[in-house]
């Protein structure tokens, strides 16, 4: 039986050995008796452009709309560029949050984790993609911030295994399905 709960992944990665997309996956696997995490790939998304943000914006943005919308929660795996997040998924979230007011992201319970080749994890990007999502009004799971720090140490061709990160990362999908019983246990309140 599958999990009623759905999660969408997203990752701010395109590379095809991502450590973001792997941390997702292993992570998807791992709460797969609790919650049906899936991934969305960000590789057609376009560019934002307010001229092409129309009522019937590009193909692959209605998806990704109805996907955050969809969802129960969402969780977001950052690489940490330049100390911050990467190009493509502030791009993302900028689609994500149109039109404005009426963004699928707007109060949604959101988990976010960085990774980094450094030690410290990507803590720059985790604040800069925080920002971003308060920006958006989506609801942050409050918890100890889930960075990875020296990621590459952390995977087994190609899969992210470490056991002590994903028992961690675990934990934060517990609080992230904690805040999505309470927001639904309010809205159910409100009806």
């Amino acid at each position: 039986m599958t999990p009623q709960i759905r999660l969408l992944g997203i990752s701010g990665s395109l590379r095809k050995r991502s450590y973001n997309t792997a941390i997702l996956a292993a992570l998807a696997e791992a709460v797969a008796a609790e919650a049906n995490l899936e991934l969305f790939p960000l590789n057609e998304v376009p560019l934002y452009d307010e001229d092409a943000d129309t009522p019937t914006p590009p193909t692959v943005i209605v998806r990704l709309r109805a996907a955050v919308a969809s969802s129960h929660g969402i969780v977001i795996a950052s690489p940490e560029y330049n100390f911050g997040i990467s190009g493509v998924l502030k791009n993302a979230l900028d689609w994500i949050s149109r039109p404005h007011g009426k963004s699928g992201l707007t109060g949604k319970p959101v988990l976010t984790i960085t990774s980094s080749l450094a030690t410290t994890g990507g803590v720059r990007a985790q604040a800069q993609l925080n920002e971003t999502l308060i920006a958006i009004a989506a609801q942050l799971v409050l918890r100890p911030q889930a960075v990875i720090g020296s990621v590459h140490t952390k995977m087994t061709e190609g899969k992210f295994t470490d056991a002590d990160s994903l028992k961690f990362l675990k934990d934060g999908i517990a609080d992230l399905l904690r805040d999505i019983e309470r927001y639904g246990s309010a809205i159910r309140q409100e009806s």
